[in-house]
């Protein structure tokens, strides 16, 4: 199946992601063949109800999925970081694939691909001679201590709770602190400058008296950019925050929001945005994903989003929002529940709660496709059979079955 995202090179690609839950009883599908882009420099919001499969896809990104959960090893997250790239390249240089552009990562050995650089011989013993332009390091079935060196180093995630993010024993300046020394070889009174730093740039004032603080002693607002100061002094290249700005009150909110936008631009960040406030995501993201049932559903820049949303579960949620609905006594809502995912979809998954459904939606499971097949697959692509646009049903079935079974090859 074709990649529906831009060819421009991303810093973090996800291709067919499946998390799934083993239990005596059953296997719940918790995300089921998602896939993501997010470019450099751009922030991008994955949006849903509670169940859709968000924390769990940035868990799966980090590699954090604990027992008895499973990110399948068909599915690919791929890092494109060509620093990165060229530092696995040299450590692993029997496992590196020199592809070309456009050839398909197909490799079952090596999971560091190289699509633009060089390499030279060199003297027995020596460092291997590789230099990266362009290439990924696949994350799935990776060496431990590469996932390691990711995990922080180059990903770093913000969690939803920040006062359970926080070991309440240390003060806040000792963790912030070891993780200098774990990722930046930092000690002493190096580290302890280095830390106040971090605070000050989250705007946390009085930096040097709060480092002898513990977690408690701070408010929600002031715990969240104490774990967003965590997360930096990794020095990372991608964010992941999940669900920020969830459990603060719509000042602080903001103000947290504004700090990642700064933050953004002061150290070239990458941000992965979870939420399920559709305002949240107006504010903040370039391009969104809106999953639904573990799968990702449509994805856009945000313009197209709130401009011209074409699933009808993104329209539900944009109409659920107050202000957009204006003049209306009661805000519309989307009937039902995100249903949980036991089995392979052989329907679509919202078609019970969707206003649009039709008889074809429990027969036929729709796949990411152009809204405008002119424009081709890499633009504001929907999982939905009223696409494309512009045929009739049986072309539009023919559509998500042809990609279907690419997909199965």
């Amino acid at each position: 199946m074709e990649r529906w995202w831009s060819v421009t090179q991303p810093v973090l690609s996800v291709t067919n992601l499946r998390t799934t839950f083993r239990t005596n009883r059953e296997t719940v599908r918790a995300v089921d063949g998602a896939s993501l882009r997010l470019g450099q420099q751009e922030t991008l919001g994955i949006v849903g109800e509670s169940g859709s499969g968000k924390s769990v896809t940035a868990r799966s990104i980090m590699g954090l999925v604990d027992d008895p959960g499973r990110v399948d090893p068909d599915s690919e997250i791929r890092y494109h970081t060509p620093a990165f790239v060229e530092q696995v390249a040299r450590e692993y240089p029997d496992r590196v694939r020199w592809a070309t552009d456009g050839e398909p990562d197909d490799s079952e050995t090596d999971f560091v691909t190289v699509t633009a650089g060089s390499r030279s011989g060199s003297s027995p013993g020596s460092e291997p001679a590789v230099t990266v332009d362009r290439g990924s390091v696949e994350l799935v079935g990776a060496p431990a201590d590469v996932v390691r060196s990711v995990r922080g180093g180059e990903i770093a995630m913000v969690f939803q709770d920040a006062l359970s993010s926080l070991n309440p024993v240390y003060t806040v300046g000792n963790q912030i602190e070891e993780l200098l020394g774990v990722h930046q070889g930092l000690s002493g009174s190096a580290a302890t400058e280095a830390a106040a730093e971090l605070l000050e740039s989250v705007g946390i004032p009085d930096p040097e008296q709060r480092l002898d603080e513990y977690p408690h002693q701070f408010s929600g607002g002031m715990q969240q950019r104490a774990v967003i100061a965590l997360a930096l002094a990794c020095d990372p290249e991608v964010l992941l925050c999940d669900e920020p700005t969830t459990a603060l009150d719509v000042t602080i909110q903001a103000q947290i929001l504004e700090l990642l936008a700064r933050l953004k631009q002061e150290r070239d960040l990458s941000i992965v945005l979870i939420t399920h406030d559709m305002g949240v995501v107006a504010q903040v993201a370039d391009a969104v994903a809106v999953m639904y049932a573990g799968e990702v559903v449509e994805r856009a820049p945000v313009a197209e989003i709130f401009d011209r949303p074409k699933h009808p579960y993104t329209r539900g949620l944009l109409q659920s929002i107050p202000g957009l609905s204006g003049g209306v006594d009661r805000l519309p809502t989307i009937e039902g529940s995100v249903p949980t995912p036991t089995e392979p979809a052989t329907d679509c998954r919202f078609a019970p709660r969707c206003p649009k459904a039709f008889e074809e939606c429990e027969n036929v499971h729709p796949e990411p496709v152009a809204i405008d097949p002119a424009t081709g697959p890499a633009t504001a692509p929907a999982a939905c059979l009223l696409y494309p646009a512009d045929g009739p049903l049986d072309q539009r079935l023919q559509a998500h079955t042809e990609d279907t079974a690419d997909a199965e090859q």
